[in-house]
């Protein structure tokens, strides 16, 4: 059983802490940046998207989930609702659900608009000049659209945190 809540607790905060520090990254560095350099984002996020950021990200967030119900169900002995009564109990809920929220609009939103992205901007960038402005439109409610997810998801994460580190101290 040791073992057991050794590897799940390791897996919840390596994943996690890459998952949540890239997204507050993002939120918080990259996205401006990319802003302020225009067209040239693109290409940054191209590369990106070539290295696997679109899969690693996703794939991180759901082993970090996966891992933290293991260590839910472990630590309150397959989910008894007596242990769910107890204050840490209630702020690991509340940062799990966060989470999970996080995960919900970064694979419903924040990951389709990036695809979507991508390929409009790549379609913009090859248009005629008679169809470049209104492409050039797509590519700009797009990237509103992942702004406005990104710091969704980047917010959800940040509560996730919180309510991970202090919930074992209430």
């Amino acid at each position: 059983m040791q073992a057991l809540l050794i590897t799940l607790r390791l897996l919840h905060i390596v994943l996690g802490v890459f998952w949540a520090g890239s997204m507050i990254f993002v939120m918080i560095m990259l996205e401006p940046a990319l802003r302020d350099l225009g067209p040239d984002g693109g290409r940054v996020m191209q590369a990106l998207v070539k290295r696997g950021w679109l899969v690693i990200v996703p794939v991180s967030a759901i082993l970090t989930i996966l891992a933290g119900l293991g260590l839910m169900w472990v630590v309150s002995g397959g989910f008894k609702p007596e242990w769910f009564a107890t204050p840490p109990a209630r702020g690991f809920s509340i940062g799990a659900l966060a989470a999970m929220a996080a995960l919900g609009v970064g694979m419903r939103v924040t990951r389709p608009t990036a695809v979507k992205l991508q390929a409009a901007g790549a379609a913009a960038a090859s248009a005629p000049p008679a169809e470049r402005e209104a492409r050039q439109a797509e590519v700009t409610m797009l990237r509103n659209r992942l702004t406005s997810s990104t710091r969704w998801v980047g917010t959800l994460l940040l509560i996730a945190v919180a309510f991970m580190a202090v919930s074992r101290y209430l």
